[in-house]
């Protein structure tokens, strides 16, 4: 998988615009989650800006941000180590997604303006294109901007906030083997399923889209590599 050279930026989102350090902790955020940056390895600010072609400062503020997030940990004189999600956060995270996308996207079946619905289909034509390419870091950014975006139909920004950061959190493992097998279109082409059930305002299909995608988050997108799993306790 190529490195990408520029650091990818993230559409606003209700009038939110990103900040050049947002934008590098967001190619960060996709190169962890594509795989790039491995669970448990130490990386310095100096040997990433290189590779993503950025100075350093920004890359090390970027750092400081996701350890915040949990994402990763300082590590005295060497840099920032990956850390590891356990299984019991991966579940309370999609658990606490389940509690507020659910209701929350069920009741946008009948309030969501139609017109703003419509606007969503590019972005989850996008999602499908990068499953069928196999762009697992274009899939991630459109995935975000979908979901984030259809949340932002119910004028609630806290909201939107929330579950963007339990996604940053949650990360998703495991897209590389929904590639290899075949299942990752499957995944992408369900966020056209679901813009179909709100647009005909079909609350029962919004329920039983959201409710299986969000199975397939925990159990398919977030489940750790076979290298990536805690070890069982003795």
């Amino acid at each position: 998988m190529t490195h990408p050279t520029t650091t990818p930026g993230l559409p606003t989102l209700g009038g939110r615009r990103s900040s050049y350090r947002e934008r590098v902790a967001d190619a960060l955020r996709a190169a962890l989650i594509a795989g790039e940056l491995r669970t448990g390895e130490v990386y310095s600010a100096p040997a990433l800006a290189a590779r993503f072609g950025v100075s350093a400062t920004p890359v090390r503020e970027a750092l400081l941000d996701l350890a915040k997030e949990g994402l990763v940990d300082a590590v005295p004189n060497k840099g920032f180590r990956v850390t590891a999600v356990s299984e019991r956060q991966l579940d309370e995270y999609t658990h606490i997604r389940a509690l507020i996308e659910i209701p929350t996207t069920v009741q946008l079946a009948r309030t969501a303006d139609p017109v703003a619905l419509a606007g969503l289909r590019p972005v989850a034509e996008e999602i499908v294109t990068a499953a069928v390419a196999g762009d697992l870091i274009a899939y991630v950014e459109a995935d975000l901007r979908f979901h984030l975006g259809l949340l932002a139909l119910a004028g609630n920004e806290h909201l939107v906030e929330v579950v963007r950061d339990l996604r940053r959190r949650a990360r998703l493992y495991g897209l590389t083997a929904l590639v290899e097998q075949g299942r990752l279109q499957a995944s992408a082409e369900e966020h056209l399923e679901l813009l179909d059930a709100l647009l005909a305002r079909d609350e029962r299909a919004v329920h039983a889209v959201m409710t299986r995608h969000l199975g397939h988050v925990r159990g398919l997108w977030a489940a750790p590599q076979p290298e990536q799993r805690p070890a069982p306790h003795a």
